[in-house]
């Protein structure tokens, strides 16, 4: 579409206020789109490949104009008072990192665990900068619980923080920061404390996030639970258990080794972290102890619920054992029988008596419905 001038409109100051109307309303429009797309995508970013987001913050309020990375970076260090520059990656490779960890004095040890990925929990300070290392979780909605099925989907979350800078790296498809980021930016008291509040910010959301995965993997073991000691309990339930097993433990991967980064978070004097914000922490903490602890219950419960289960598949097997052993006990009567008079020889009693066959039948025939009884009368039938 072409846009004319304001003469096409009408003469003096009623064309030149349309242009001014039409720009603003370009402008409002460019705004919208921006807090409309999810920039967590690599693929609907605007920046590259790599770098999916990079917005400068001056006071607590992100400016509109945040341009390339260097050109953001120069702003804040001239502005200086609070301000800083947060920038997320998703799933970097070296090369591409290698610009932003020579810009920022990114320590080698730290970047090469932000680009490989598959990191332990923690927090390390290297000189003024601060990097964290997190497990994001994600449940993973299915109808029903197999040997196959997979509950918890995991990814990581690599944390820089500095002075005036806060650079995110994810690795995987969950953890999506795009809606923090909106949440946050609302909240321009708590952005002006600078790189921490987002690292507090940031904490949150995983620790949220296992505890939304932990309430519904409750499901999924009420439901393995109420299989097991159901009357048709089948004996197949031992894979769901085994693989729900698996997915608490990776779970518990994620979780518990975050505990001890976090008390360090809240209670050590940190350089790169404001004091102001060590409380915040330790209300996540509080939350991580609350949900390490009901994974370790899921863990101990699935315990006993397998042990139970092979119990009951080991009382199922003693009683298949009891009903072969009775009803070969009751056919060894008849063969024994059988088998006596099925011997060549000519002196046999009754071998020449009209009746002798019908005899040796309903001899059969009446010890097999004594011992059928006794076994019916002592359970083994």
């Amino acid at each position: 579409m072409r846009w004319h001038t304001g003469r096409s409109f009408g003469e003096g100051g009623e064309g030149k206020l349309v242009v001014a109307m039409m720009r603003n309303l370009r402008r409002v429009v460019r705004r919208a789109y921006r807090r409309s797309v999810d920039l967590s995508h690599p693929a609907r970013s605007p920046l590259g490949s790599a770098v999916v987001n990079c917005a400068v913050y001056i006071d607590g309020v992100r400016q509109q104009d945040d341009g390339p990375v260097e050109e953001a970076l120069r702003r804040v260090r001239k502005t200086g008072g609070g301000a800083f520059v947060w920038i997320g990656l998703h799933e970097p490779t070296e090369a591409e990192f290698a610009g932003l960890a020579e810009l920022f004095g990114l320590h080698p040890l730290a970047v090469e665990d932000a680009v490989t990925a598959h990191q332990r929990p923690k927090v390390v300070p290297y000189d003024d900068t601060l990097f964290s290392v997190f497990k994001t979780c994600r449940y993973v909605e299915h109808e029903e619980l197999t040997a196959t099925s997979e509950v918890v989907d995991t990814g990581e979350l690599m944390v820089f923080t500095g002075a005036d800078f806060v650079i995110t790296v994810r690795h995987g498809m969950n953890g999506s920061l795009g809606p923090l980021r909106e949440a946050l930016e609302c909240e321009r008291e708590q952005l002006t404390k600078g790189p921490s509040a987002v690292l507090h910010a940031l904490l949150d959301q995983v620790v949220d996030e296992y505890v939304e995965v932990a309430d519904a993997m409750q499901g999924d073991l009420d439901a393995v639970e109420t299989a097991v000691f159901a009357e048709n309990a089948g004996r197949g339930d031992a894979g769901r258990i085994y693989q729900l097993k698996r997915e608490v433990l990776e779970l518990k991967r994620a979780v518990a080794p975050l505990g001890r980064p976090l008390q360090k978070l809240a209670g050590e004097a940190i350089p790169s972290v404001d004091p102001g914000i060590r409380p915040y922490f330790r209300d996540v903490a509080d939350h991580l102890l609350r949900t390490t602890e009901q994974i370790a219950s899921f863990d101990g419960l699935l315990d006993s619920i397998l042990q139970a289960h092979l119990a009951q598949v080991t009382v199922a097997q003693n009683e298949d054992m009891r009903k072969i052993t009775a009803w070969a006990a009751i056919v060894a009567v008849p063969t024994m029988v059988c088998g006596i008079y099925g011997m060549n020889f000519d002196n046999m009693p009754e071998l020449h008596w009209r009746y002798g066959y019908f005899m040796a039948l309903g001899l059969m025939a009446v010890a097999c419905f004594v011992i059928h009884r006794g076994f019916r009368r002592n359970g083994w039938l």
